[in-house]
C-alpha cells in the first residue's frame, strides 16, 4: 500500500525526532530511545504537525522499512535503529551472515578505502542482508556503489554485530581489509 504525502512527511518528522533531534518535538528520549506517545503527539502539535494516534499506528504499521515500534501496550514508541543521539535499543548481538553488504554513494568510496567504513553521525554502520537493498540505500546519495562485507572474518577477529528488530545488521566499524565492491554505477 502506497502511503499519502502526508504520511511520508508525518514519518519523516518521526523519523527526525525518534533518532536524531526529539526536541522538534519538544520531548525528551529515554536511555533506551523510548519516547511516550501521549508526549510525542502533543509535542507534534505544538511544532505545528497534526499527529493523531490513529496516524501514528498507521504509520508505524505501514512503513516500508519497519522503522519504528511500540512496546506492548503502545504507550511508547522508538525508531528501531538509525540514532545520532545516544541511546541503547537493546540490539541483539548475534553471529552475522557469511557475507553481508553496505550501500553508499560512488563519491564516498575514496574515503572508505582510507578509512573503512565508519558509523558517522551515527551509531553504528549499517549493513544490509541482500543486495537489492544495499542498492536502494546507496541510490539515496548519488550514483551507488555495493559494497560486500566479510562478515564472517571479522567475526573470527571478534567485531561484534548487532541485528535490529527491522533485520538491519549494525557494526561499530568495518576495516577496508574486509570490503570489496562487487556493483559500481556511473
Amino acid at each position: 500500500m502506497e502511503q499519502s504525502k502526508r504520511d511520508v512527511s508525518l514519518g519523516r518528522f518521526l523519523s527526525l525526532v525518534l533518532r536524531h533531534q526529539p526536541s522538534a518535538a519538544h520531548i525528551t528520549l529515554d536511555a533506551h530511545g523510548w519516547a511516550d506517545v501521549d508526549a510525542l503527539l502533543a509535542g507534534c502539535a505544538q511544532a505545528g504537525r497534526s499527529l493523531t494516534r490513529e496516524d501514528l499506528e498507521r504509520i508505524v504499521r505501514e512503513n516500508d522499512k519497519t522503522r519504528y515500534s511500540f512496546n506492548d501496550d503502545h504507550t511508547k514508541i522508538r525508531a528501531n535503529q538509525g540514532h545520532s543521539v545516544r541511546v541503547d535499543v537493546e540490539l541483539r548481538q548475534l553471529p552475522p551472515p557469511d557475507t553481508l553488504y553496505h550501500g553508499t554513494a560512488r563519491r564516498f568510496l575514496d574515503s572508505i578505502r582510507s578509512q573503512g567504513l565508519r558509523p558517522m553521525s551515527r551509531q553504528y554502520v549499517h549493513l544490509s542482508k541482500d543486495t537489492a537493498t544495499a542498492l536502494t540505500v546507496g541510490r539515496r546519495h548519488g550514483p551507488p556503489v555495493v559494497l560486500a562485507v566479510d562478515a564472517a572474518a571479522m567475526a573470527a577477529e571478534g567485531y561484534v554485530f548487532y541485528l535490529s528488530e527491522n533485520g538491519v545488521w549494525q557494526c561499530e566499524a568495518v576495516p577496508w581489509r574486509f570490503l570489496r565492491v562487487i556493483q559500481e554505477t556511473f
